[in-house]
């Protein structure tokens, strides 16, 4: 029910971070990301995994993806980046794979609607694909930097609205935008995955559990239908184990 996930692994060695994170985790989400970009290291990850009792999930790479890019070359360069990370994900019996909803221009002011649009049109073809691969595909909700999308439950809400893709409902980016209870609200339902770090509401400081501002006692409370998966992302694994610890005595496991 608790798995893992930290951008800081992916500067190591898919081998190396497995090792390590099985020693306290049997889930790892894991970030398409420096040495752990899965088209390199998929194979590698097969050849090993069956000598660990770690299951996978996939989130798709985040540097140079925008599915929401003005340019069509690029937004569809964008989108066959998170196709790869689904074709992964099968391979590797992953069945979540959570994905980013892009941003705005961040030179030229009064293109967000027209961005939207874009991300829009990404969503349909991923949502086609989820349905033919058989998993389950993310769109997260980001935290309050300026040129993201999907910030609001609002903006999540119009983004999927008209396709059958799945949220990943991620607390700490709730918390810098003041909408946590409005994503469970209006998207509760959709929630399939569930990231959870803390912070103090300014920042998205991805802190342990317990060391910032967010209620999680009531948060969980009001997530108490959900079944799936509650991914820590921590900023190192021994921040991740002391969130494990503090969590499950939350979730009384």
């Amino acid at each position: 029910m608790i798995g893992v996930s930290s951008v800081n692994f992916a500067a190591n060695s898919v081998e190396d971070c497995l090792v390590r994170i099985s020693k306290d985790f049997d889930h790892w989400e894991i970030i398409s990301e420096g040495e752990h970009y899965l088209p390199l290291v998929s194979r590698r990850l097969l050849a090993i995994a069956p000598s660990y009792d770690v299951k996978f999930s996939i989130h798709t790479t985040i540097s140079d993806v925008n599915i929401a890019a003005l340019s069509e070359r690029m937004r569809e360069a964008a989108v066959m980046e998170i196709i790869a990370s689904m074709e992964q994900a099968i391979e590797l019996g992953a069945k979540v794979v959570t994905f980013h909803p892009g941003y705005h221009s961040m030179v030229i002011p009064g293109h967000e609607e027209r961005s939207a649009e874009k991300a829009k049109r990404s969503m349909k073809t991923i949502d086609r694909l989820m349905n033919e691969f058989s998993i389950t595909a993310c769109a997260e909700n980001m935290p309050s930097f300026k040129f993201m999308l999907g910030k609001t439950a609002k903006e999540m809400f119009d983004l999927v609205d008209g396709t059958d893709l799945k949220i990943c409902f991620d607390i700490g980016h709730a918390n810098t935008v003041g909408q946590i209870d409005e994503m469970i609200d209006l998207l509760g339902d959709r929630i399939r995955n569930v990231h959870i770090h803390d912070n103090n509401g300014d920042n998205d400081d991805h802190m342990t559990i317990g060391d910032g501002n967010i209620d999680f006692e009531k948060v969980l409370k009001r997530l108490s239908k959900y079944k799936g998966k509650y991914i820590i992302e921590s900023r190192s694994i021994e921040s991740a184990v002391t969130s494990r610890d503090r969590l499950r005595g939350l979730l009384r496991l």
